[in-house]
């Protein structure tokens, strides 16, 4: 029974009780279908939503390259895009900041591809200085310039079949982005030093965190050779855009260093969680996998506690303006963490909690006051 249905009649001689009754049951009876129904399509639209959602995750999951971490709505856009670009030869520019993991995807993009089984040669053009870079990319002949005592193999010639991937596209000099761009449309090139013309079979992969629109209207980057770059555009977004995976990639990062350092990790206490969920991480997923290998290598007791993240990540209180290093700060972070987790344990038992840290239960409720530690 979903309710009942109450009438007051006023008190009469003509009154028709069984009558009345008849009525309000046709009444009752409509009442209760219109609910049915109503419940009926409420039960079907979040069935309805929640296989969406279901569906949703599984084809982002589907298209999820076996290199990448995350499941957020920003990632499971990022591998729409790969899968997308994936099956064709088509240039792909990958853009993010410094340290979001660009390399990953143009791994991700030739090796879901058709050239997955040919070379996929990489070339971080920031590192190299303007007079290697030409060479690095074209190969030069015997006595070309001064040292060149004999013929090199560029990584254009390396990547035959196969995919070059530019990192960091955005430093190439003016005389360098000429020749990319005449390998972009007419797929031609020759060796430093040299007038034969090569032909290359080579799929483009470029990267850069720079910010490309700006570097055309100032000069320092061809017009046209960013239209042919930028045929297929990949945004990597930063990691404090992404926060619903910082704490999958920490865990995935925790047991990569627990097994190379050959230790046992079980979990990350909660306290470390949100010191990760609050902070900024400027150097991206990069600057996480670091923390994550420090972490790991001050780990004592299975746990990764907050006093054992790197400096950077560890903020006093609004009362306790100590420093981030300081022997008292420490003390703090480590009493909060113990204090926290035995908490967890105990699902909030203060007395329980106590019993397990070797400390009253008053002095256990007092330390939470003055850290203004949740009860779980």
């Amino acid at each position: 029974m979903s309710g009942t249905l109450s009438v007051d009649l006023e008190a009469s001689d003509e009154l028709d009780l069984d009558g009345e009754l008849r009525f309000l049951g046709i009444v009752a009876a409509m009442i209760a279908g219109d609910l049915r129904a109503r419940r009926r399509a409420q039960r079907d639209r979040r069935a309805f939503e929640e296989e969406t959602l279901r569906l949703r995750d599984a084809l982002g999951e589907r298209f999820r390259p076996e290199n990448m971490i995350g499941n957020s709505r920003a990632m499971r856009e990022v591998y729409t895009r790969i899968s997308q670009v994936a099956v064709a030869d088509t240039t792909v520019l990958i853009r993010g900041e410094s340290g979001t993991g660009k390399e990953l995807v143009a791994s991700a993009v030739h090796y879901t591809g058709a050239r997955a089984k040919r070379p996929f040669v990489k070339v971080n053009c920031a590192a190299l200085s303007e007079n290697l870079i030409e060479s690095e990319l074209f190969g030069h002949e015997k006595g070309a310039f001064t040292g060149a005592a004999s013929s090199r193999t560029g990584r254009l010639e390396q990547a035959e079949g196969g995919t070059l991937f530019l990192d960091e596209i955005g430093d190439f000099s003016g005389a360098v982005q000429v020749k990319l761009l005449r390998v972009l449309q007419e797929r031609e090139y020759e060796h430093v030093g040299s007038n034969q013309t090569q032909r290359a079979n080579v799929r483009i992969v470029a990267a850069t965190n720079r910010d490309l629109e700006s570097a055309v209207r100032e000069g320092t980057f061809r017009q046209d050779l960013f239209y042919r770059v930028n045929v297929f555009p990949i945004h990597l977004p930063a990691l404090h855009e992404r926060r619903d995976d910082i704490l999958l990639l920490a865990n995935h990062f925790v047991g990569k260093y627990a097994r190379r350092m050959g230790k046992r990790v079980h979990r990350i206490s909660t306290p470390a969680i949100n010191m990760l969920m609050a902070y900024h991480w400027p150097g991206n997923v990069r600057e996480l996998e670091n923390c994550m290998e420090h972490a790991v290598l001050l780990c004592r007791d299975g746990v990764i506690h907050g006093h054992g993240l790197p400096p950077t990540l560890q903020t006093p209180s609004d009362q306790h303006e100590t420093p981030a290093g300081s022997l008292t700060e420490r003390v703090r972070l480590l009493e909060i963490d113990m204090i926290t987790d035995a908490l967890k344990r105990t699902e909030g038992n203060v007395a329980a909690a106590a019993r397990q840290l070797g400390i009253t239960p008053r002095q256990t409720r007092y330390k939470i006051q003055t850290y203004k530690i949740e009860l779980t």
